[in-house]
């Protein structure tokens, strides 16, 4: 087993019709979880890649209704760097 983390943001908070299908989805054979955080509006999703890609997890979590907007870097993109004055 070959475990991968893909995190997504979604565009509008979940209503509870859609919470409950994304429960649904935890079940899905390979899911190993599934977490909402609502404050960067963000879904982690822990799969088996041996069994699902990226591509898989997106589309199941599009079909219980949740509206992706962009997938999320895992590790955070430094900041830039501050501009210099030049002569």
């Amino acid at each position: 087993m070959t475990t991968v983390e893909i995190a997504f943001r979604y565009a509008v908070a979940p209503t509870e019709q859609i919470a409950v299908a994304l429960a649904r989805v935890r079940d899905v054979y390979g899911i190993r979880s599934l977490r909402l955080d609502r404050e960067t509006r963000a879904v982690r999703v822990e799969f088996d890649a041996t069994r699902l890609n990226a591509a898989i997890v997106a589309k199941l979590v599009r079909e219980a209704g949740l509206e992706i907007v962009e997938e999320l870097p895992l590790i955070p993109l430094p900041a830039p760097a501050p501009a210099t004055a030049t002569n």
